[in-house]
């Protein structure tokens, strides 16, 4: 049982202005990590975050992706919760004259109907190439292999994510969780999973180590559940304001290396 565990989200949090981690934060995750382990938390899909595990050399560790939806464990799934294909036929039928971008997740396939400027920019961000094949064709296959979408994201011009927003809530509001991770962005999962739905699930089955002794970081509202949950929970000074307010610890912001400063002044 460890001392302590520590999860970090990934996006606004651990990385530097050019999305990647700086050195210190290498230095940092690498001096600490015999003793304390480092779980990367994050709405990603799997392969968007193995190679930051990589550069961390924490490879060996669990990873949480999809704010919850999906645990690892040596590249494993030990927890895997999806959003049914009928909600994404009916959100697809909503969008006939596609109108917003909708990109569909499942472990580390992600299937995208074109690669327009959104598809374009999330590869970009993330470093993974999406599969080109149209929503149908994903939601047939997914039916008959009984599978579904770790999550979906939803992109496009703010009024038509406005619509597609209040039809989701309408329609969905008790099976879907619904992020505005910003105006033109919307990231669904389904409401059963969190960020500390995950972490529960990796204290009580795998570390076998009390909440009382997990530090969390993170910067957006998605975080917020689990900083309030954990036994340190620290944002960094670029969080929303509500996140800040709830927040135990307030480190220097994420692109100036709030994580690793936090990491080398507190813990030996």
């Amino acid at each position: 049982m460890p001392d302590s565990i520590i999860f970090s989200d990934i996006d606004g949090t651990l990385l530097n202005p050019n999305r990647e981690l700086s050195e210190l934060t290498i230095s940092e995750i690498k001096r600490i990590k015999k003793n304390i382990p480092v779980v990367l938390i994050s709405s990603r899909m799997p392969s968007a975050m193995y190679h930051l595990q990589r550069e961390l050399d924490i490879l060996d560790q669990p990873l949480i992706c999809y704010n919850g939806g999906l645990i690892l464990i040596d590249q494993k799934p030990v927890h895997s919760t999806f959003i049914p294909p009928n909600i994404i036929e009916k959100l697809s039928s909503f969008n006939k004259d596609q109108k917003f971008h909708i990109s569909l997740y499942h472990d580390n396939d992600w299937f995208v109907p074109e690669m327009d400027f959104w598809a374009n920019r999330e590869a970009n961000n993330t470093k993974v190439n999406p599969v080109v094949k149209p929503i149908q064709e994903v939601i047939q296959n997914w039916e008959i292999n009984q599978k579904g979408a770790h999550k979906i994201m939803c992109m496009g011009e703010e009024t038509y994510i406005d619509k597609a927003y209040a039809f989701l809530e309408n329609y969905f509001g008790n099976t879907l969780h619904l992020y505005r991770s910003k105006p033109t962005y919307i990231e669904i999962a389904h409401k059963s999973i969190s960020k500390l739905t995950a972490i529960d699930i990796l204290l009580t089955t795998h570390f076998k180590t009390p909440i009382s002794k997990a530090i969390a970081f993170g910067d957006n509202y998605n975080d917020m559940e689990m900083l309030k949950a954990v036994g340190t929970g620290i944002a960094v000074a670029n969080a929303k304001p509500e996140v800040l307010q709830i927040a135990d610890i307030i480190t220097l912001p994420g692109k100036e290396d709030g994580v690793a400063t936090y990491i080398k002044k507190n813990i030996l």
